[in-house]
């Protein structure tokens, strides 16, 4: 058993598994909330430039 647990205690082999997992989700996370930031006045900006093309004569 000490042999077992010690055996289990040194072995590392999954750890890079779930230090990905867990930087995936925070850059998810950064990803959101930078969106949720900035997506409104994105949306502004794209409506104003959309307001503008259409006011432009067509020859």
């Amino acid at each position: 058993m000490q042999r077992f647990l010690t055996n289990f205690y040194e072995d590392d082999a999954g750890a890079v598994t779930v230090d990905f997992v867990v930087l995936t989700a925070a850059m998810v996370a950064l990803a959101l909330l930078i969106m949720s930031i900035v997506g409104g006045a994105a949306e502004d900006q794209a409506n104003w430039l959309k307001d503008t093309m259409l006011a432009q004569p067509v020859n």
